[in-house]
């Protein structure tokens, strides 16, 4: 679990370790004071694994402030 946090693939994902560790605190509390998972397998799995997977199946992102129309222009 905390091995797929350290992989080349979810860091740069979301654009570096710090944007991630972003993420994930944001994310663990909107789980922790009720909110849903968005992955449907969530079976005898940690609230971090939920997050992890919610990220490497796009279900969630780091919000920059840029829009994909003004990043293209």
């Amino acid at each position: 679990m905390i091995d797929e946090l350290k992989s080349e693939k979810i860091i740069n994902k979301v654009g570096g370790k710090f944007k991630l560790t972003a993420l994930v605190q944001r994310r663990l509390g909107e789980l922790m004071q009720g909110g849903r998972p968005l992955i449907k397998d969530i079976e005898g799995k940690t609230m971090l694994e939920i997050i992890i997977q919610e990220i490497l199946q796009d279900k969630i992102a780091i919000d920059d402030g840029v829009s994909p129309e003004s990043a293209e222009n």
